[in-house]
């Protein structure tokens, strides 16, 4: 028997997988919601055939909302760590699984890791990602949770980048509202829909915390290469809120490199900014140079 509760989250939870076969549509949608459109999504790659997106299933952790906390207002996504081992060719059929790995306490909030595993047509494991989702403890009484003066505070400056090394940086880029429909739709929610936004506490569109993520991925492949695909890794937090019509650009910087096998991994610092140098993401990423 079972010892928690239907309705309780707790660490071990299996909250299910998909399958399905990465079609062209798919690879469309990321474009159309990312702004990323590397030719080897759509063309000839180096292995071939088209390969998808490294980021292509980057929301399937929330593909079901069953292991958010009950109280949903002023919710966030906090932290993202993701690992990649191989590439997905467009037209595979990929196979995910998702399970609550944490659950923690840090002052205000409340955090629950929801883990997606993704295996390829083989059955080799593909890539792992786990979303920190962050959920206020306690009502705050306030009708806006997080308005669009917080990141301006002096708490919410965040250093990083200034160390030397091999800068790279991604294009800039305005994040749409026809942008954020496509990544996070096509149902409405609080990271597409205004009205949405401010049921759940926020006086904007939210952009989705895994669009900004993506730019970053975006960056590090042009960067990269496959080398982006066999066994990246990032670690990311994201420290301030995104709103629809903000205009990014992803950064980084190669502070080291190390011996893997005959290879060489690449350690960087990365973080994606708003177009007033505020930033929204930050954290480190490698790669293997290949």
């Amino acid at each position: 028997m079972e010892p928690f509760g239907s309705d309780e989250v707790w660490v071990g939870r299996d909250m299910g997988g998909n399958q399905w076969t990465l079609g062209s549509d798919a690879v469309e949608n990321f474009i159309a919601g990312t702004g990323d459109d590397n030719p080897w999504y759509t063309g000839p790659s180096p292995l071939g055939d088209p390969i998808a997106p490294a980021l292509i299933l980057h929301s399937e952790v929330y593909r079901t909302k069953a292991w958010y906390l009950p109280y949903v207002y002023g919710n966030l996504h906090a932290r993202h760590e993701w690992e990649s081992y191989r590439p997905l060719k467009v037209g595979e059929t990929v196979r995910t699984r998702c399970t609550v790995v944490d659950r923690y306490l840090k002052r205000n909030r409340e955090y629950v890791v929801n883990e997606a595993l993704t295996f390829d047509s083989a059955g080799a494991l593909v890539s792992r990602a786990r979303a920190h989702q962050s959920f206020l403890v306690e009502p705050t009484g306030q009708a806006i949770v997080i308005d669009k003066n917080r990141e301006r505070a002096p708490g919410r400056v965040f250093e990083i980048g200034a160390g030397s090394g091999e800068p790279i940086e991604g294009p800039p880029r305005v994040i749409s509202e026809a942008m954020c429909m496509v990544f996070s739709g096509p149902g409405l929610n609080y990271h597409n829909n205004r009205d949405k936004a401010r049921e759940l506490g926020f006086p904007d569109i939210v952009v989705q915390g895994m669009l900004p993520v993506c730019l970053i991925g975006e960056m590090l492949t042009r960067r990269f290469g496959l080398g982006f695909w066999y066994g990246a890794r990032m670690a990311l937090n994201l420290v301030n809120v995104v709103w629809a019509q903000d205009q990014l650009r992803a950064r980084g910087v190669v502070v080291g490199r190390r011996a893997e096998g005959r290879r060489e991994r690449a350690d960087c610092e990365v973080w994606c900014e708003k177009a007033d140098g505020t930033k929204v993401v930050v954290g480190t990423a490698s790669a293997v140079e290949l």
